[in-house]
């Protein structure tokens, strides 16, 4: 009889409140039928051999790992991915120290989207390991990456998120999110790896101020909780992207990109390069093949 065990996690995308949510937002958040599995077997010799398959099956990352290198958190400054996994393997340590006690492991990791995608390989990863090790997924994500939680709570859930911190804390309330006009909602992937450090500098530098900002970011969430028109939504999304734009001092995607375009675009989680909401009445898959954009996935497709 086979001893491997398996997790999974949900991938995530985040629909409104990004940056803000670190401000206490109301941010609405999509688990994605995309997510990663981890997979683990027992090993006699005190090791952990790691590897890591992207969802075409191609090996993207193998490694070794001695119990002392996660124990002492041992630095591999030439090799940023073994880095960040010994990091990441080292807090959850922390919190569950039994796991290097005993015998060793072969862990393997399996993306169901390809990594450059940007749907949370590493949320995904860092709440398999909490569900392995039955420990705090969050306070595993603050030890290790930090970052807002938000894509914890879609690794962890099947439906439609609210997400808030309160005083730091992730609070996670289950909406209903199933609107009329899911037909008219796509998502393309840039592929353009933005460098977001002067986007999140503004917004760093301007945080004390942004409370009337949250407000008015919180009020669009609420309604597009309950708009089931097109029309209204796509102006939701529009104020949104307007008033991110002001804070960040960048301009929107659209302006950007896409000045021509007959519809709505609205950026995801960190204003980079990897997917964006389109409302469009017509399909609007070859506007942008058009552009060079391959990528483009009806709302059905990407979305729990």
């Amino acid at each position: 009889m086979s001893n491997k065990r398996s997790f999974y996690s949900n991938g995530k995308l985040l629909i409104t409140g990004e940056y803000l949510v670190l401000n206490g937002a109301h941010a609405l958040a999509l688990p994605t039928k995309f997510g990663q599995s981890l997979h683990i077997s027992p090993l006699e010799q005190q090791t952990i051999i790691w590897q890591s398959f992207d969802q075409d099956g191609s090996c993207w990352f193998e490694t070794q790992l001695a119990f002392t290198d996660i124990k002492q958190k041992i630095n591999f400054e030439e090799d940023p991915i073994k880095q960040t996994l010994v990091h990441i393997l080292h807090y959850a340590f922390k919190q569950n120290p039994t796991f290097l006690e005993n015998q060793g492991y072969t862990i393997q990791t399996e993306l169901t989207f390809p990594r450059n995608w940007g749907l949370g390989t590493s949320s995904t990863l860092i709440n398999n390991i909490a569900q392995w090790l039955q420990i705090d997924a969050f306070q595993l994500l603050r030890e290790s990456f930090g970052g807002s939680g938000y894509d914890i709570a879609c690794a962890q859930n099947d439906t439609a998120i609210l997400y808030q911190l309160e005083n730091e804390l992730p609070h996670v309330q289950i909406v209903s999110f199933d609107p009329k006009y899911k037909e008219q909602l796509y998502f393309v992937y840039l592929n353009q790896k933005q460098n977001s450090r002067h986007a999140i500098q503004h917004y760093m530098n301007k945080q004390a101020f942004l409370q009337k900002e949250t407000e008015k970011i919180n009020a669009i969430t609420q309604d597009l909780l309950v708009s089931n028109e097109m029309a209204h939504a796509a102006q939701l999304l529009e104020k949104h992207e307007i008033i991110l734009s002001t804070i960040l001092e960048l301009p929107t995607v659209k302006e950007r990109l896409f000045p021509d375009f007959k519809g709505t675009i609205k950026s995801l989680g960190a204003w980079g390069g990897d997917f964006v909401l389109i409302v469009s009445e017509e399909n609007p898959t070859s506007y942008f093949k058009n552009k060079g954009y391959e990528t483009i996935l009806k709302y059905e497709e990407m979305i729990l």
